[in-house]
């Protein structure tokens, strides 16, 4: 990687990780599409890496307001949708994951921007589980589904409960991908180079959080995971 690929990489991983650690989703959202674009190599292996970093993080800040129960549901359909996310990384073509990255994003936009909200019920959050995992270790985007059930929490406790589902969510996708042979060590010596910047990101959001109230960051997650998309979808079709 360049030094100026770098700097762009490193740049969308502190806004993403400040998003992510603000509203508790978005990192795969908001930085996918411009790593894609950049080295598509470090999908989905080193942002689920720097997505752990954060989730991590934000948990121990927020560590009571995590809703247990909950999250144990919506991991009980993790597991299976990792399995199927890793299967499907295995077979994938580089050029179809980009556009597979830029549908997710644009799905996940669509539904957040209507403000469809499921229940979160026993079913639905096994359901949405499930989803996030295929598509967290397929394409390091799984947000979208957790956020469409868990919308109606506010705070610390949406951050709370999103990062300690996602904390170990994506510890179990890092287990399947290093067995399926998706992590290598470009991928990790990449996140050692990135850390930092999650780093600031998370430090970015301690501030972000007193000054932006949720709906303003929600929108500007949408616009900037809208940009990113698109750009990613010309990119590819310039160069296919």
């Amino acid at each position: 990687m360049s030094l100026a690929g770098y700097g762009i990489v490193a740049a969308a991983i502190v806004l993403a990780s400040c998003m992510q650690a603000s509203i508790g989703f978005g990192m795969g959202m908001l930085a996918a599409p411009i790593v894609a674009i950049v080295d598509p190599g470090l999908i989905p292996g080193t942002l689920i890496m720097l997505a752990t970093i954060v989730t991590l993080m934000v948990v121990i800040r927020e560590r009571e307001d995590v809703d247990l129960a909950g999250t144990g549901w919506a991991l009980a359909g993790r597991l299976p949708g990792t399995v199927a996310g890793a299967l499907l990384l295995m077979v994938m073509p580089k050029q179809v994951l980009a556009y597979a990255l830029a549908a997710v994003v644009l799905g996940g936009v669509a539904l957040t921007s209507m403000g469809w909200i499921p229940a979160p019920h026993r079913r639905n959050l096994v359901l949405a589980g499930a989803t996030s995992g295929l598509l967290g270790t397929a394409t390091s985007i799984g947000g979208p589904p957790m956020a469409l059930v868990w919308q109606n929490n506010t705070g610390a406790r949406l951050r709370g409960t999103m990062s300690g589902f996602f904390l170990v969510g994506s510890a179990l996708s890092l287990a399947v991908l290093a067995l399926t042979g998706s992590v290598d060590h470009h991928t990790v010596v990449v996140f050692a180079m990135l850390v930092p910047a999650c780093i600031v990101g998370y430090a970015l959001s301690r501030w972000v959080n007193r000054h932006l109230d949720r709906q303003r960051q929600r929108w500007t997650a949408i616009a900037i995971s809208t940009i990113g998309a698109v750009v990613l979808i010309v990119c590819q079709l310039i160069g296919g």
